[in-house]
């Protein structure tokens, strides 16, 4: 019954780390050829005209001109330029140049505004690079249009009526002031349609990545008008996504009591829009580590829309937009609204924070925690804190995985007493199986009857295993999807958690000019990971049966191989994980009277070798 226990335990940890890895890590979404060719010959269509299922990019669609807001197909998008032609684009720098800007500089942004336009398309991030160097490039987050990528927020106004001049993306605006807009200094941009209308829009920036935009109209002519504010994000191009389950990359939103909702790139493509009219909310992009999103007024209705417009016959523009209730503003008069802007790194404490600070509704949705966030953000909040007391996520690491061996304690001392005591009674249970080797059914009664007698729960053995997967998969998460681990050093040659060791056995760790293929980068954590786990395993003799004994004697190298490209912080955790098992599990061996032979079951794995008797 042991032996059998040991076999299922076995053959089940490892499928759940082979469908783990082919799942979650190892294989990520290849898209259906039939999804190509569907979003190809969607994207070969003509744009349609306003007012239709999808605007014509360069056109704000009329708003409706009674007192609600316009229907939910009639948010702008990409107001007065078209997007840039494949091959068309030009540099970032050249494209930058192309009109008068005013500056942005806060601690973790630079960038500018375009006076053209009065886009904030020119975000880079000071905090990030590209890689672990730090004199990598820094990353690059809006670009302008024109540019090869262009990525950037508009603000602006929409009406239905005709004869209505407004701003748009080639306007020049005027600002208050010469100085770059920081944190605390506001700049107020304005411009004048020449027809009694004054447009005016404040832009106001904090520490982090989060932007006020206010924006006024006043009235210096004869005749009432009726606005409707708008926000949009357009991203041309589709990006390069990583294309794992366990991680969305794209369109994403939070829209009133539909809750959230995450649309992949190649799935609006398909449906080249949804839309929705809720009361609270935002809307944007998304990407592992950053994020830029529109936050509209939480109090008020607005109709938002997610949406995608051929590019080519390849490619696409992007686009998440909101249009907020109309404005009514009569002669003499003006009228201010106010919405949020965030476009930065996804950094938890500066998201929750935000939450808190500015009643977004479940903003904290913007980092992906997943299905099972009840587990994976606690844990992630206890590696913080923790960091913030040692310095060194690594170590970090290895203290929760102490806290959390101490709260499961219990649960695994109780396991491993009763693996003992089975133990102790081998003799017994060989005895049993030989005395009713041919009535099959006797023999499981009478091994029922002596684990009754003794106390010993025979499926005692799998409660360490289970408890560990819960948190070896949050952990993983934790480290895949939180920017506080990108790029977070250990000691040594670990300068990145996230990533995997990137040293390999099969060039000597660097000794050999040699760089091998992904599957042979076997690094020094992985080895010792699979080191702790042979020992482990040796702390009881083989099983007599030789296919239980081969699953036992390859588990240990099989996960070497698998943990290889995990991120290194995921296998010193399971390294530590093991070695606290095998501490513990010996203790409580030796208290119950067990004598833990390694060197004994070692050598019983070759041939030759004689194997302890049960009960030795």
């Amino acid at each position: 019954m042991d032996d059998n226990r040991n076999t299922i335990l076995a053959i089940a940890l490892s499928l759940v780390i082979l469908i783990a890895w082919q799942f979650f890590i190892g294989a990520p979404k290849v898209q259906d050829e039939r999804d190509k060719q569907v979003a190809s010959q969607e994207m070969q269509a003509a744009p349609t005209a306003p007012g239709s299922s999808a605007p014509a990019a360069g056109s704000a669609p009329a708003p409706d001109q009674g007192g609600a807001p316009a229907p939910s197909g009639a948010a702008p998008q990409a107001a007065g330029t078209q997007p840039s032609a494949p091959g068309s684009a030009t540099s970032r720098e050249a494209a930058l140049k192309a009109s008068p800007r005013i500056a942005i500089d806060t601690p973790s942004l630079g960038g500018s505004i375009a006076l053209t336009g009065a886009r904030i398309d020119d975000i880079v991030l000071k905090k990030y690079r590209e890689d672990v160097d730090p004199k990598s490039k820094p990353i690059v987050l809006f670009s302008p249009a024109g540019s090869e990528h262009p990525y950037y927020a508009e603000f602006g106004w929409s009406s239905g009526a005709k004869t209505v001049k407004l701003p748009d993306a080639n306007s020049v605006w005027t600002p208050d002031q010469a100085g770059a807009l920081t944190p605390g200094k506001p700049v107020t941009l304005s411009w004048d349609n020449g027809e009694g209308l004054i447009f005016k829009r404040s832009y106001a920036v904090d520490q982090n990545a989060m932007f006020s935009i206010t924006q006024t109209v006043e009235n210096h002519g004869a005749e009432a008008v009726r606005l409707h504010p708008y926000g949009l994000i357009l991203r041309q191009h589709t990006p390069k996504t990583l294309g794992y389950y366990v991680l969305h990359e794209g369109l994403i939103g939070v829209f009133g009591d539909q809750g959230l909702q995450e649309v992949k790139y190649s799935s609006i493509l398909d449906d080249r829009k949804k839309e929705f009219s809720v009361t609270g909310g935002w809307l944007g992009f998304t990407d592992k580590y950053w994020a830029a999103t529109l936050i509209p007024s939480q109090s008020e209705p607005f109709n938002a829309r997610l949406s995608a417009f051929p590019l080519g016959e390849s490619d696409a523009t992007y686009q998440t937009d909101y249009l907020a209730a109309p404005q009514d503003i009569a002669p003499g008069q003006s009228v201010s609204v106010s919405s949020n802007l965030f476009a930065g790194a996804k950094v938890v404490n500066v998201v929750d924070g935000y939450e808190d600070a500015l009643g977004i509704l479940n903003f904290e949705l913007l980092i992906d925690w997943g299905w099972f966030y009840f587990i994976t953000k606690p844990l992630f909040y206890a590696i913080d804190f923790f960091f913030r007391l040692v310095g060194n996520f690594g170590i970090a690491i290895l203290i929760v995985t102490v806290m959390v061996k101490i709260v499961f304690f219990p649960l695994a001392n109780k396991s491993y007493v009763s693996m003992s005591r089975m133990k102790k009674v081998q003799p017994e249970m060989l005895k049993i199986r030989e005395r009713f080797k041919d009535d099959k059914a006797r023999q499981q009664q009478a091994m029922m009857e002596l684990y009754k007698k003794e106390k010993i729960n025979p499926m005692s053995g799998c409660l360490p295993v289970l408890l560990q997967i819960p948190v070896f998969f949050a952990l993983y998460k934790v480290l895949f999807v939180t920017i506080e681990m990108r790029h977070a050093p250990f000691f040594g040659w670990i300068q990145d958690l996230a990533a995997p060791d990137p040293t390999t056995l099969f060039n000597l760790f660097g000794l050999i000019p040699f760089t091998p293929p992904d599957f042979l980068m076997l690094g020094v954590w992985p080895l010792i990971m699979g080191l702790t786990m042979f020992l482990q395993m040796r702390l009881n003799p083989p099983p007599p049966d030789p296919t239980q004994a081969m699953i036992f004697n390859w588990m240990p190298l099989i996960f070497t191989f698998l943990l290889a490209r995990f991120p290194a912080g995921l296998v010193i955790y399971w390294a530590w994980n093991n070695s606290l098992s095998i501490l513990q599990q010996y203790v409580i061996m030796r208290r119950q009277g067990v004598d833990v032979d390694l060197i004994g079951n070692i050598r019983a794995m070759f041939p030759g070798r004689k194997q302890p008797k049960a009960g030795e």
